[in-house]
C-alpha cells in the first residue's frame, strides 16, 4: 500500500510525539496518527529487537517504532543464523497479506478451479487491458492441469472509470464470469451489464497490500510475485507455498 506523504520511502525518521504516553501502544499511535490520521493500524506488538515495537498495518505492511514513539522506521530487519539471513519484515508482511487475501469470499472472485485434485492456489490481481495479464491467462489451463486453482481479483491499472475498470465491471457482472474473463482477454465483445460489484473495492485492496502493477500473483503464504511468470515456475512456487 502507499503510506503517507511523510512515511513513504523513508528508511528512518525522527519524529516528535504530541504527548508522551505511559503505554507504548498509545505513544506510537499518537505519533503515527499525527503524521497520517487515516493510517490503517491493525495492531502494535513487541518487535524482534529489544525496545522496538512492530506496527502491523491493514493489508500487511510493517513499520517499527520505539516505545516512546519518537523513532519510526520503515525498512527490513534481518535475522542472521549460521550465516543465513532471514528477512523478518518480509515474513511478517507476507503473513499479513495472506490473512487479508484469504478473507475474500470466493463469490467475489473469478475462479478457475484446478483439474482433478487441488494441490495449491494462487490469487492474481489482473486487468483485462494488460498484455502480460493476457499472456498469463493463456497459461491458466496449464496451471489447472498441474492442480493449481487460479483466483482472479480486479485491479484496473489506470484506476476507477478507466477502460480497464469498465471491462472488469462487465466481467464481474456477467452470469458466466469465467467465459467473460476469457472473452475479454481474447478481445471479444462482452455485453456491458451493470450490477453491484467489488471491482473498485478490490482495486483499493490491491493498493493496500502493495500491488503496483499487473499481473500481481499472490501465493497462499502471502508472497507476492510481481509481473508475468511462466506456468511451470508459478506452479513450482505455489506448491512450495501451500
Amino acid at each position: 500500500m502507499r503510506l503517507s506523504r511523510l512515511l513513504a520511502g523513508v528508511a528512518v525518521g525522527l519524529v516528535s510525539t504530541l504527548a508522551l504516553a505511559a503505554e507504548p501502544d498509545q505513544a506510537i499511535r499518537s505519533t503515527l496518527q499525527s503524521l497520517q490520521p487515516d493510517l490503517p493500524i491493525e495492531n502494535i506488538s513487541k518487535g524482534p529487537l529489544d525496545g522496538i515495537y512492530q506496527v502491523q498495518l491493514k493489508g500487511g505492511r510493517i513499520l517499527y517504532a520505539s516505545a516512546d514513539g519518537q523513532f519510526v522506521v520503515q525498512g527490513n530487519i534481518y535475522q542472521v543464523k549460521d550465516g543465513k539471513p532471514t528477512n523478518l519484515t518480509e515474513k511478517a508482511e507476507s503473513a499479513g497479506v495472506a490473512k487479508t487475501i484469504n478473507a475474500i469470499a470466493a463469490k467475489d472472485m473469478v475462479v478457475f478451479p484446478a483439474k482433478g485434485e487441488t494441490k495449491a492456489h494462487i490469487t492474481v490481481f489482473t486487468d483485462t487491458t494488460c498484455p502480460y495479464c493476457q499472456k498469463l491467462h493463456a497459461e491458466v489451463p496449464e496451471l489447472q492441469k498441474q492442480g493449481i486453482e487460479v483466483r482472479y481479483l480486479a485491479f484496473p491499472r489506470q484506476g476507477p472509470n478507466s477502460p480497464g475498470d469498465q471491462q472488469l465491471q462487465a466481467v464481474w457482472c456477467s452470469k458466466d464470469r469465467q467465459s467473460a474473463m476469457s472473452d475479454m482477454f481474447h478481445e471479444k465483445e462482452v455485453k456491458a451489464a451493470k450490477c453491484e460489484n467489488p471491482v473498485d473495492v478490490q482495486f483499493a485492496l490491491g493498493q493496500m497490500v502493495g500491488v503496483q502493477g499487473t499481473p500481481a500473483i499472490i501465493l497462499a503464504d502471502g508472497t507476492m510475485l510481481p509481473g508475468y511468470q511462466p506456468a511451470g515456475q508459478i506452479a513450482k512456487l505455489a506448491l512450495e507455498a501451500k
